[in-house]
């Protein structure tokens, strides 16, 4: 079968851009909400997700290889193999969902002493933990059902649901935060429930959308279908993925256990910042997927420089973007602050801790836009080798230092990240450009000129 034609740019990104500025205001939308009730519950909600983020990871050993391989198989005209890479990805995380919702509805007292949760906030923790991760089957689901159906090209379904799920949400924590409608009072745990339940609904879209995202719909018992061949394949390219993105998310947590030892303000301000900062860069983390998928569709149909340059074309409109982003948030920082808190001393700490965005975005834009790309192509082994050693060292050791023994506080956290996050980076940058003078893209930049202009000599990606 031909090759499928290579999904523009912009027609991936600006659905998974609204999707997850849609994600960005159910959080700012729970966090105003659980604010009501008081900065304790804004502190556990932001500790616990930052743990089901690290959860969610696990998920992603699957998910992340699976996406990067149908859109390869799709591109290279094998929508067989990607079918059947889709299928096994769901039923592979679901088995997994089962696993992690049992622990967490049983284990919560566990992971709360682990995350040094304050002990004046730990019966709210139980409550908001065992009932959202109660429900972890049903966002694996949804996380394996969306990732497949986005790299067949489909990025504005899935955006759609998300759109009817974050109002759900916001609906659903309305009525069960204040007692609206006729509902109890039930204040965080509402929240809890809300987030249950607005994850079910949506799943019930979702493997209606899924079900018809191959062609002919899938039948229940292709579930139960495993192909050795594809699944080493996923794996191959989605353990370094998995190990990375786990590697990140276990050293936030770490960076947010640290915050939790100062106090429950600190914990409370980095809440805060987390919902900011998830403004500035969902346009560019939008980009950086949509271009994976891109350059994963153009790599499997050997269109090998327009992939090459597609990665460098998604970074200079992400680095704009993630800036003037921020602006905004400087602008009306004072105004967006008050919003969320009264308390003078976390105000204060937000306001100073924005301006450092400005030196903390655009390196989490080079990171994102080159570390997706060389995912797409395979290489996520590579990203795996450069990250590990910068988290770690990094990120979380001189965080510590800076923050601890030095006494700097949630700034010395974010020079930590800001150092991190640029050093990953430039490795990444490093790394895409040696593919084409000595690896993956070395034959398409050999090639006569006759040949390269068969194959947009210009490496202009369109949109």
């Amino acid at each position: 079968m031909a090759p499928q034609s290579t999904p523009k740019i912009w027609s991936l990104t600006w659905p998974i851009m609204i999707e997850m500025m849609l994600q960005f205001m159910l959080g700012t939308a729970d966090t105003l909400m659980v604010s009501r009730i008081s900065d304790d519950a804004v502190a556990v909600v932001g500790i616990s997700n930052m743990f089901f983020n690290a959860v969610i990871i696990l998920f992603s050993l699957i998910t992340s290889g699976a996406g990067i391989l149908i859109a390869q198989k799709l591109g290279a005209g094998k929508p067989d193999e990607a079918r059947k890479i889709g299928i096994m990805s769901v039923s592979i995380t679901a088995m997994l969902g089962m696993i992690v919702s049992a622990l967490l509805i049983y284990g919560t007292p566990f992971f709360a002493e682990a995350l040094h949760v304050p002990d004046n906030l730990r019966e709210l923790s139980h409550t908001y933990m065992s009932i959202v991760g109660g429900g972890m089957m049903i966002t694996a689901l949804n996380l394996s059902m969306s990732t497949a159906v986005r790299n067949t090209g489909n990025t504005r379904s899935p955006m759609y649901i998300a759109l009817g799920m974050n109002a759900l949400h916001v609906v659903l924590n309305y009525a069960f935060i204040f007692g609206a409608f006729g509902f109890p009072e039930w204040g965080l745990k509402g929240v809890a429930i809300s987030t249950v339940i607005s994850r079910a609904v949506a799943f019930c879209f979702q493997q209606h959308l899924f079900r018809h995202a191959f062609g002919v719909p899938v039948l229940l018992r292709e579930f139960c279908r495993f192909h050795a061949k594809l699944l080493k394949e996923v794996l191959r390219i989605g353990w370094p993925i998995s190990v990375n993105g786990a590697s990140w998310t276990f050293s936030q947590v770490v960076i947010f256990s640290m915050i939790a030892s100062m106090g429950e303000q600190p914990l409370a301000a980095r809440t805060y910042m987390n919902t900011m900062e998830s403004f500035a860069f969902t346009f560019g983390w939008s980009l950086a997927l949509a271009a994976q998928i891109q350059i994963a569709h153009l790599y499997g149909a050997k269109k090998l420089r327009q992939a090459y340059y597609g990665a460098y074309r998604a970074l200079g409109f992400g680095v704009v973007v993630v800036l003037a982003n921020t602006g905004i948030l400087l602008l009306f920082r004072s105004f967006i602050i008050s919003t969320f808190t009264k308390d003078p001393w976390i105000i204060d700490m937000a306001v100073s801790l924005l301006w450092l965005n400005l030196a903390l975005q655009p390196g989490k834009m080079l990171n994102m836009a080159l570390g997706q790309s060389l995912g797409a192509v395979g290489d996520s082994r590579t990203v795996m080798k450069y990250s590990l050693p910068s988290m770690w060292l990094i990120a979380v050791g001189v965080s510590y230092v800076l923050a601890v023994p030095l006494h700097w506080g949630l700034y010395g956290i974010y020079v930590g990240m800001i150092s991190d996050e640029y050093i990953r980076g430039l490795l990444c940058y490093f790394r895409w450009r040696s593919h084409r003078k000595k690896h993956l893209f070395a034959e398409a930049f050999r090639e006569p000129a006759a040949v390269r202009s068969s194959d947009n000599s210009s490496g202009v990606v369109p949109l």
